[in-house]
């Protein structure tokens, strides 16, 4: 590694640590360390929002499934943007910012709990993210280190434990301040590379119309020899295994959609863009970014900025993913993306290290690490106060060490998330599945309940509870014992009934969303008008 390489880390580091600092010095109470202080500048937050939205489970994983089933991927931005952005700024921010500040409320759970006067549901939200959020972190994880150990030519396992420790050292001192001020950097350090690499991509693939004219020409000459050969002769989870597999499902060229209704079509549709689209609005460290500003107007000024970045960075990328086809065609040996990475958590980091001049591909490592650590930090900032606020002070009615306990909490879920980056790093398109599933799920569970907490005042405390439980039993139902993917990764349906799913044909590829969600709903409505409308906490809050 050259010597102005040495300077511009060393320089990373030291913004990276001051920044920590900053937040660390204007961290004086809970407030502070929970919540930012309620008066963050709404550049700030939209930046950190979106950085936080935005991880390497998007630049690296999501890329990677669009090398795999083609520029249908854009569906997915589509439905981030619109949903991700404007429905959840501009619907539930301002609803959600006021009932917070009235409630006294400073994490997701403790928002749901005071709203229907629960500690339970504080509870019970609390060990929902310390359970299930480790394996979306470990996603993350996952995609960040896999650049690193890719550019530096570095021991994987190696590059995950440093990854870890640096990530680690800020979040802890100085809480969400801390964690929104490096998010706000990361984010525009993110943007500028994804314009850059767009650019680069484009002018090494031969420009925009040249590459979507060659889509069919590379499928038809890497894909189209697949159909002649049984997907049992490749081994399960191999590139060629994947692209056959696809064909199966009901895809046909890399510019166009699945057939409709198909397998494939079913995937992308109910996995990828509805369970990541939608499990946006009930991300718990999503949803405390609206608490962090002091008014509605803030709020509406972060509409265009976070607009503006979701979209460009999601995108773009997910384009320029599907576009490595053509690159590696023509320059590696007429190979397309898959077969040429050999996975695909691989493709991003391969095609950046192969196509792009050494020192962008540098600079975009920083894109990746920023991409990587601003997510992190906010999951195990989320984490650490589940086990902090959420559990340990609900059980042990303790307040003040509680600030100990959450920072013992971020170290503890530091080391379950790297745990679970050791186990599934093997796992074909981890990356992706992950994030879905925990997307899929925190919808399934909490949004229910969250849209009834901010809009409907006959919503009940019985009807949130037995929501929330629907929609858990639901999803882990069809996770463990349906779904193509996890029921069989899992194997607890093969260990059970000696089936890898209860079901066949094209229930198996619908995400659990699908089912939990609307079942999670209808259990809001139909518990809350039994036990006859709101409680008296619902007319002081709601406003």
């Amino acid at each position: 590694m050259g010597v102005w390489e040495n300077i511009f880390i060393i320089i990373y580091l030291a913004v990276i640590g001051y920044l920590g600092f900053v937040g660390y010095k204007s961290t004086k109470n809970s407030t502070d360390y929970l919540l930012a202080g309620r008066n963050t500048h709404p550049l700030i937050m939209s930046l950190s929002y979106g950085a936080t939205f935005i991880s390497t489970s998007a630049i690296v994983g999501f890329s990677g499934v669009a090398a795999w089933l083609g520029s249908s991927m854009i569906w997915l931005a589509f439905a981030n943007l619109f949903v991700g952005i404007f429905i959840a700024f501009v619907v539930f921010g301002d609803r959600t910012r006021r009932m917070g500040i009235k409630l006294g409320a400073h994490t997701f759970p403790e928002f749901l709990g005071k709203r229907f006067n629960s500690k339970f549901i504080q509870l019970f939200g609390g060990l929902i993210i310390t359970i299930f959020m480790p394996l979306y972190a470990a996603a993350v994880l996952i995609g960040g280190t896999h650049f690193i150990a890719s550019y530096f030519g570095a021991d994987y396992h190696l590059s995950l434990l440093v990854f870890s420790l640096i990530i680690t050292a800020y979040v802890i001192a100085g809480g969400l301040k801390s964690v929104m001020l490096t998010d706000a950097l990361q984010g525009a350090i993110m943007f500028v590379a994804i314009v850059a690499l767009v650019i680069f991509a484009f002018n090494a693939i031969g420009g925009f119309n040249e590459s979507l004219s060659k889509f069919d020409e590379v499928w038809q000459n890497t894909i189209v020899p697949l159909q002649s050969v049984q997907a049992g002769d490749f081994q399960a989870g191999s590139p060629n295994f994947l692209l056959k597999v696809s064909t199966l499902w009901g895809f046909e060229g890399w510019n166009k959609m699945p057939i409709f209704l198909s397998d494939g079509w079913l995937f992308l549709i109910t996995s990828l863009v509805l369970g990541v689209g939608i499990g946006v609005l009930a991300q718990p460290q999503l949803v405390v970014r609206f608490m962090t500003v002091k008014s509605k107007q803030e709020l509406n000024r972060g509409v265009l900025i976070g607009g503006i970045f979701i979209f460009g960075v999601m995108g773009l990328t997910y384009l320029v993913g599907a576009l490595t086809n053509v690159w590696f065609y023509e320059y590696n040996e007429g190979k397309n993306a898959l077969q040429s990475a050999g996975g695909v958590e691989q493709v991003m980091p391969l095609f950046i290290t192969m196509s792009m001049p050494k020192w962008f591909s540098f600079i975009f490592l920083f894109a990746l690490i920023s991409a990587a650590m601003s997510t992190l930090a906010s999951q195990f900032h989320t984490m650490g106060t589940a086990i902090g606020r959420d559990i340990y002070e609900q059980i042990f009615k303790a307040g003040k060490s509680s600030m100990f306990i959450t920072r013992i909490g971020v170290v503890v879920m530091i080391l379950c998330a790297v745990v679970l980056s050791y186990i599934f790093d093997k796992q074909p398109a981890i990356i992706a599945r992950s994030t879905a599933i925990f997307f899929a799920l925190c919808a399934s569970v909490f949004l229910p309940s969250y849209i009834g907490a901010i809009f409907w005042r006959k919503i009940t405390k019985a009807g949130a509870i037995a929501s929330m439980f629907v929609g858990l039993i639901t999803s882990s139902f069809w996770l463990l014992f349906v779904h193509f993917q996890e029921a069989k990764a899992l194997g607890f349906c093969k260990m059970i009934f000696g089936t890898d799913s209860l079901f066949s044909g094209k229930i198996i590829f619908i995400d659990a969303l699908i089912f939990a969600l609307p079942l999670s709903a209808l259990t809001v409505v139909v518990v809350s008008l039994i036990t006859k409308g709101a409680e008296n906490l619902a007319k002081k809050s709601f406003d």
